[in-house]
């Protein structure tokens, strides 16, 4: 396995009136060449946060701090000077943004976006060349009628089609990786489908990392080779895909897994949520930031940060309850709370 990129105890923070508060803690994380990895969270977990540090796309201090290591081919992007960082960041690296309406410019014809693209990483194009190019990648990504709406505008697509835009314009370099944002907020579960498609195809084609932001398991269950789950900028279980579904180990993971939609659940039934809400991050707790929230919660969770647990060479989890939480499952008690797992 080749690691692409190795992020090691990344830090986070951005400057209110009453100090820094962190938003990402302590990161750490692989992902192989070719593979996908899923990161899972509720809003405000330090998905996004953590994508826009690799991506060097933060404010500058003092306005935000970053700390740790982001290696990119063993190459720290946190320690590049801006002209180096150039030559990676999409180009090499890329981004599809949540909203695509938002990342694309309203002014400019699709067209010269596209194109614009490819001038600023391939230098000396020909146009004639960067328009075939640009204008073959939208057919790729299944723009119907590419030729007639390559010179349209932004608001003459769907939110659909103007994702598939997007995704058109982060591969045009080719990158070894792509980081996707939330790449099916709003849109409907049918064009969700053909959107995570869409990138599983071309992954496929490419032989890139994809990096699939996400506050929804069930986006990443077809997806993912490995996951990582995150909550209040701290890793709470990462796993490979197929040990997470079949032995979730983190309450936090459960919580999440039970709030997937199911086309099994009993008329009239409530789907799930977790109860409480995430901590102000200036107001983290100071054990487990999940703790208030937890079924499985001792005492020593809300005095201490849980040390990690390696439960296989691909599993790892930080939680207190551990061994609480695996033998629930083992039990199919997994969902209930802890007086009626007594009962």
């Amino acid at each position: 396995m080749t690691v692409l990129l190795s992020i090691r105890d990344l830090r986070v923070a951005f400057k209110t009136d009453d100090g820094y508060v962190t938003a990402v803690d302590g990161l750490d994380y692989d992902l192989a060449a070719g593979e996908t990895l899923g990161i899972v969270g509720e809003s405000g977990s330090g998905k996004s946060v953590t994508n826009l540090a690799i991506m060097r796309l933060l404010p500058e201090p003092p306005a935000s701090r970053t700390a740790g290591r982001i290696l990119f081919h063993g190459e720290d992007l946190l320690a590049l000077p801006a002209r180096e960082l150039q030559k990676i960041r999409g180009r090499r690296i890329a981004m599809i943004f949540q909203d695509p309406m938002t990342s694309l410019n309203p002014f400019l014809r699709i067209s010269t976006q596209l194109i614009e693209m490819l001038r600023v990483h391939k230098g000396r194009i020909k146009r004639s060349e960067a328009e075939a190019r640009a204008l073959a990648m939208l057919e790729r990504v299944g723009i119907p009628a590419a030729s007639q709406r390559f010179r349209q505008y932004p608001h003459e697509f769907s939110g659909g089609m103007r994702q598939r835009v997007m995704i058109a314009m982060m591969l045009l370099n080719d990158p070894e990786l792509l980081i996707a944002d939330e790449p099916t907020t709003a849109l409907d579960v049918t064009i969700q489908a053909q959107i995570l498609d869409l990138l599983r195809d071309l992954q496929a084609e490419r032989k890139m990392a994809i990096t699939l932001i996400t506050h929804d398991l069930g986006v990443v269950a077809g997806m993912a080779n490995h996951i990582l789950v995150t909550y209040s900028g701290k890793v709470m279980e990462e796993s490979s895909a197929s040990e997470l579904f079949r032995t979730p180990s983190h309450p936090y993971t459960i919580g999440l897994m039970r709030s997937i939609p199911r086309p099994d659940l009993p008329e009239g039934k409530r789907l799930y949520s977790i109860p409480g809400r995430p901590p102000d991050l200036d107001q983290r707790p100071p054990g487990c930031p999940f703790a208030p929230r937890c079924d499985y919660v001792r005492d020593v969770c809300h005095r201490e940060l849980p040390a990690e647990t390696r439960l296989s060479p691909t599993h790892r989890v930080f939680c207190w309850a551990v061994d609480d939480v695996r033998a629930a499952v083992a039990a199919g008690q997994a969902g209930l709370t802890a007086a009626e797992r007594a009962s």
